[in-house]
């Protein structure tokens, strides 16, 4: 057999892995001279074609060696192949699968389009393979509605997949055990692992590796953090999110493993949806609902409009303005911290990304899928269901999306969650003499202070709101 990793990194709650290690015997898997093998695939060409970010391929890749080690603690050799794209992957499998007589390739299935198509492509080249399901809590296909079909709201999909559940449960796996008689070999390759893990490029090494994230960050937001998630979770000048969507994205962590821990201390949160903790488990329902809806309508994969009425909209599109958008230059401090914020750490607070999503495609009118490339080539916790679903939501032509004339004001938005300009002074440090009843529209101030610090904003909110009106309408 040969196991391959994709996007789950990870010897916690490893569907292929676990079944890989109980298919091979202990007897075997300890006494054999030769270690059993796995691959990963480092397939950058591929991923730059469905606009990873290099800060997310540097945290692939940090994870891809830090595995190699973990690995060799089971006798499982993984080795780790730079092939350009998934007609290589298919190339390289089909030949190793022919030259070594194997069995069965064991993997985890991944739900975007392209990726199920290269897996169907491996099936016809006669690739034994064999797939699990690791990047889920409840089994995608298992929440619908009385007529069997996905449910197109949020709410109902929740309040089923709760039920589910409760009656139901989910399995947790656990991780993988260690096996001491196997050191000779984790010895063997630990100097390779770590300087390759050093010589990594540092774009992601702000990140800690996942192993960090479960023993300390997590064990710490939880016992800290997680009562004021409710209360804290829109705040951009404060750390009140749990820092986990980049290692959900790469399937370093499994949200299974996440649930798992809160539950473990607070066993009751299923059943106390109104409970401030609860807030924190609800976006773990949304990354599900997202999920799903990817399962359920593959087109999306395919930059369409859930709301089909949509697919024609005219978008203005005009390219100064989305440069200016790009670059955090509107002329509205929270949008243009916003972006300064993603452009300069790989990562924007989640109201945030609703906010400048929303001015693009309301206030300028340009078409969400320039937003959504741009997110994808910048976060490095771009993940295409999250994603795609958060710009369609933001742009009306989504699954359960907000109404066309819910226009976010800008200014509202920052006086709420930045009130005294701590966020926006942080990347824009241009404004840091600007008073705090002052700092969401500086201009006037500005103005009045004969100072040229800070740029006139592109489009006025009156009148883009209504010009917005008018074009949904």
């Amino acid at each position: 057999m040969l196991l391959w990793f994709r996007n789950d990194l990870r010897t916690h709650d490893n569907p292929a892995l676990h079944f890989f290690l109980s298919e091979v015997s202990a007897q075997e898997l300890l006494s054999s001279d030769m270690p059993h093998k796995a691959v990963f695939f480092i397939s950058e060409k591929q991923w730059l074609e469905h606009h990873w970010s290099p800060i997310k391929i540097d945290l692939i890749k940090r994870h891809a060696y830090s595995l190699v080690e973990e690995l060799a603690q089971v006798n499982i050799k993984l080795e780790i192949v730079e092939v350009p794209d998934f007609s290589a992957q298919k190339t390289y499998l089909s030949e190793y699968c022919d030259v070594n007589n194997i069995s069965h390739v064991i993997a985890n299935s991944e739900v975007e389009i392209n990726e199920q198509q290269r897996d169907k492509t491996c099936v016809e080249l006669g690739i034994p393979l064999k797939l699990f399901e690791a990047d889920v809590i409840v089994p995608k296909g298992k929440v619908l509605n009385k007529s069997g079909e996905m449910y197109k709201v949020f709410t109902p999909f929740k309040k089923a997949w709760l039920t589910y559940v409760k009656e139901h449960g989910f399995e947790y796996l656990g991780r993988a055990e260690t096996k001491n008689s196997v050191k000779p070999l984790a010895s063997a390759i630990k100097s390779n692992c770590k300087e390759a893990i050093s010589t990594s490029n540092t774009l992601s090494n702000h990140w800690p590796l996942a192993s960090v994230i479960e023993t300390e960050v997590l064990p710490s937001f939880i016992q800290q953090k997680l009562a004021l998630y409710n209360d804290q979770r829109d705040i951009p000048s404060i750390k009140g999110t749990s820092g986990l969507s980049p290692y959900l994205a790469i399937g370093a962590i499994s949200p299974r493993y996440l649930l798992f821990v809160v539950l473990n201390h607070y066993p009751d949160l299923l059943t106390a949806s109104d409970s401030p903790k609860f807030s924190w488990v609800n976006e773990l329902i949304w990354r599900e609902f997202y999920r799903n809806l990817l399962f359920h309508f593959p087109q999306l994969c395919k930059n369409q409009c859930f709301k089909d009425k949509y697919s024609s909209i005219a978008w203005h599109n005009n390219l100064p303005y989305f440069k200016a958008w790009c670059d955090g230059r509107t002329g509205y401090p929270i949008v243009d911290a916003a972006m300064r914020q993603l452009n300069q750490t790989g990562w924007m607070h989640n109201r945030l990304r609703m906010v400048v999503a929303s001015f693009l495609t309301k206030h300028l009118l340009i078409d969400w899928r320039w937003g959504e490339q741009y997110f994808m080539e910048h976060l490095i916790d771009g993940d295409l269901a999250s994603n795609n679903g958060g710009w369609q939501w933001a742009a009306s032509t989504g699954c359960d999306s907000q109404p066309y004339f819910r226009i976010f004001n800008p200014t509202r938005q920052s006086e709420r969650f930045d009130p005294k300009g701590d966020f926006i002074r942080k990347f824009l440090p241009e404004l840091k003499e600007i008073p705090d009843k002052e700092i969401h529209a500086p201009h006037r101030f500005i103005t009045k202070s004969n100072l040229d610090i800070y740029w006139p904003t592109i489009v006025e909110h009156k009148e883009a709101r209504l010009m917005a009106l008018d074009f949904y309408k």
